[in-house]
This record gives structure tokens, C-alpha cells and sequence, in this order.
């Protein structure tokens, strides 16, 4: 608290003019923080009450996760294809657009007369955050120095984490008090407040460097940034196979209540808004590659923990115990990434990590997929296996990464 008081007298001591150097990257990293807070919520409303919306709706819980693959392949092909097009566009003109249509969005799934309905309007409502998550870091990166680039982006992540602590247990509670239309219509009230806050601080006239075919080329010419991309998305695949359809399975496997699913996701959230804090706190000690190593080890713990507790141990407990872990590292390793590839190759950034948005909502759109498939075919104990592997094989990219070195500044990423 005395450091933040200490920031806002130096902060308020500036004059309008000294805005990018002073008050603005510590407050658009706060708007950034609660905007990513938003979308995540939007995007984890649906898993977090898939159970309680395949119920109401009179579908299957596989029916209710191609919510899932639609929406997340929506996101993995608008995020370059909205990077590239908006690239001229002033930064927060953009960006508070993308929340008021995530807002709009999930007003119009809240007044969704049926499933049919609802799958055409699902896609749509997320189209905001494929521009929202990836874009605000690239802005961030054009706001701080290059020293504390890692610290900005890892930072606003934070409200990725803060979204799986309250998005899904509170998603998932609203809809089991009230009804999923009240979780839908939370999140597009929390959009436009979020919008407000973004066109409050973000100051005017941000502009990125403009996306040419040439761009794209470098980024995907580059190993090093393939194999980043190539272990976001096996890590999002392997996760959000498990994570989709985690309620399904609390409930189908050990009995759990809502009430107890819950908690269990909390618990979950509040373990990976931990971890996030802590990688935002020592990435620049640590860096971000090491960072990554790290967190998506803990990940690859937690499913091992997750796949006893639910074949051999059968308790709520163990659960709790594999969430805890599962959870420590499952947003910092999404940070990390971000950090990564802001710090190969900074003035690809915006190309990049809309690549990289766009590797992790592919994962998502195969993880549901996968998912869907092995609930079917072998049932909810078949997921965590699945994830595992997947998981080992996201950990064998981001290692083979790290073994490519970072160039400097002045030249073109390898």
C-alpha cells in the first residue's frame, strides 16, 4: 500500500505530457488487468455451468460442448485475422470496442431462445475477447520500457487468473440460484464497465506498427516463436480437455454438488491467481523462459494428481489437493508466454501474441473436441490421461525453445 501511495505522489506530480512515462503504463496495466478479468469471465462462464445449461436447455453434455469448440474456434481465427485488419486502428478506440462487443455479445446469448440459438450467438460474443487479450498486451509493450515489459504483461494477466477464481464458481452458482441467462448478462454488464475504464485511461493516439504479410512471415519464420506458439497451444489442448468439462466430471464421477464444485474451482482460481502473482513478481529475475518451464511443470503435476484422485483415490480431497497444484501453474504459464515472445521480438508483438491467442483458442477448440469424444467413447476418467500426454508434449516444445537463443533488438527473431 505505502509503494502504491508513493507511485500516485510521484504520479500526480506529472503533468499531462509525462503521461507514457509515469501515470499511465501503472494504470492501463490496472485497466488491462480488469479487462482481461472480463473476457476471461466470458469465456469461462460456459464451462463453468456447462452442466447446469445442457440441464435447462434439454441436451447432452457433449452437445453442450461444442459451445466450447465454436467459441474457441472463432477465437483462434479472428485474433489474427482482427490483429491484421485492426492494426491501424488507434489502441483504444480498439480496445474498448472489443469490450462493448463482448458486452452486446452476452446480452444476446442472456435473451437466447433455444440451443440453436444460442450456438450461432456463442461464436459472436467472444469475438471481443479475441481482440481484447492479445492486443492490450501488445499496447502494454508500447507503454513501459523494455525492462519492464515482462512485469506489465504477466501482470495484467492477472485478471485471466482473477476470472477463473470468480468467473466460473460464480458463473457456475448464478446459474445454479437463478438461471445461465444471469450469468451471461453479468458478464456483459461487466464489459461495459470495463469499457468505460479502458476509454478513461488508455490514453489516445496509440498506434502499433502496421501488419503486413511480411509480419506474419517473420513471425512464423521464426523456430524460436514456432515452438512458443506450438507449446501454447498442446499446453491449452491437454488443459482445457480436462477443464472443459471439469463440473461434468466433479459431478458424474465423485457426486459433487454445485455447491462443492464450486469450491473446488475456486480453489483452482485462487491457486492460479497465486502463481500469476508470484511468476509477475520474479519473471524478471527468473526470466521468462525459466518461468514457463516452471509453471507448466506444476501444470503437468496437477493432472497426474487429478488423474489418481479421480481412478484410483475417489475423493474429494485428493481433488482439492491436484486443483491446488494444477492450478499454481496454469495461468502464469500463459504470462510467461505472453513475456516471451514480447521480449524475442518486441516490435513483432502485436503479430505474435495474436498468434499466440490464436494457438490457445485452437487448443481450446481441440481440447473440447477431444473431450467430447472421450466422454463418449470411455468416459470422464479417460480425460485426465489424455491431458497428461498432451501436457508432456507441451512441456518438450517450450523446452526445445528455450534452447534457441533470444536476438537482440536489432535483429530479426531466428
Amino acid at each position: 500500500m505505502t509503494d502504491l501511495l508513493d507511485w500516485y505522489k510521484r504520479a500526480t506530480s506529472h503533468s499531462r505530457h509525462d503521461t507514457f512515462s509515469t501515470q499511465a503504463p501503472m494504470t492501463a496495466t490496472a485497466a488491462a488487468l480488469f479487462g482481461n478479468f472480463v473476457v476471461g469471465c466470458g469465456v469461462l462462464v460456459v464451462p463453468g455451468m456447462l452442466d447446469l445449461l445442457a440441464l435447462d436447455l434439454a441436451i447432452s453434455i457433449p452437445q453442450a460442448g461444442s459451445l466450447l469448440s465454436l467459441a474457441a474456434l472463432t477465437m483462434c481465427l479472428g485474433a489474427p485475422v482482427l490483429a491484421a485488419t485492426t492494426s491501424r486502428v488507434d489502441r483504444r478506440l480498439l480496445l474498448v470496442l472489443s469490450l462493448l462487443l463482448l458486452a452486446v455479445g452476452h446480452v444476446a446469448c442472456a435473451l437466447a431462445a433455444d440451443f440453436t440459438t444460442l450456438l450461432w450467438l456463442r461464436p459472436l460474443a467472444v469475438l471481443g475477447a479475441a481482440v481484447f487479450t492479445p492486443q492490450v498486451a501488445a499496447t502494454l509493450a508500447l507503454m513501459v520500457p523494455p525492462e519492464q515489459r515482462s512485469t506489465a504483461v504477466t501482470s495484467a494477466f492477472v485478471g485471466w487468473s482473477l476470472a477463473s477464481v470468480m468467473g466460473m464458481p460464480i458463473g457456475n452458482l448464478l446459474a445454479d440460484l437463478f438461471s445461465w441467462r444471469v450469468s451471461f448478462a453479468a458478464v456483459a454488464l461487466m464489459g461495459c464497465v470495463s469499457a468505460w475504464t479502458v476509454w478513461r485511461v488508455i490514453p489516445a493516439g496509440l498506434q502499433v506498427a502496421p501488419l503486413s504479410l511480411e509480419s506474419w512471415s517473420e513471425v512464423l519464420g521464426s523456430a524460436r516463436l514456432r515452438w512458443i506458439l506450438l507449446a501454447t497451444l498442446l499446453w491449452c489442448m491437454g488443459n482445457f480437455a480436462v477443464m472443459g468439462y471439469i463440473t461434468s466430471a466433479l459431478r458424474e464421477v465423485l457426486g459433487a454438488s454445485p455447491g462443492m464444485q464450486a469450491i473446488l474451482m475456486t480453489l483452482l482460481g485462487v491457486s492460479g491467481l497465486v502463481g500469476n502473482i508470484i511468476l509477475s513478481r520474479q519473471v524478471s529475475r527468473i526470466g521468462a523462459d525459466r518461468g514457463a518451464r516452471v509453471a507448466l511443470s506444476y501444470v503437468l503435476t496437477g493432472l497426474v494428481l487429478w488423474v489418481l484422485a479421480l481412478s484410483v483415490v475417489h475423493a474429494l480431497w485428493a481433488v482439492a489437493m491436484a486443483v491446488l497444484v494444477w492450478g499454481l501453474g496454469n495461468f502464469a504459464f500463459t504470462s510467461s508466454q505472453q513475456a516471451r515472445l514480447a521480449q524475442s521480438a518486441p516490435g513483432l508483438a502485436s503479430a505474435s501474441i495474436a498468434l499466440n491467442s490464436s494457438s490457445l483458442y485452437a487448443g481450446q477448440a481441440m481440447g473440447a473436441a477431444l473431450g467430447a469424444y472421450l466422454v463418449v467413447a470411455l468416459g470422464f476418467e479417460s480425460l485426465g490421461p489424455s491431458g497428461v500426454i498432451i501436457l508432456g508434449a507441451a512441456l518438450w516444445c517450450s523446452v526445445v525453445a528455450d534452447r534457441i537463443s533470444t536476438p537482440r533488438p536489432d535483429q530479426p527473431a531466428n
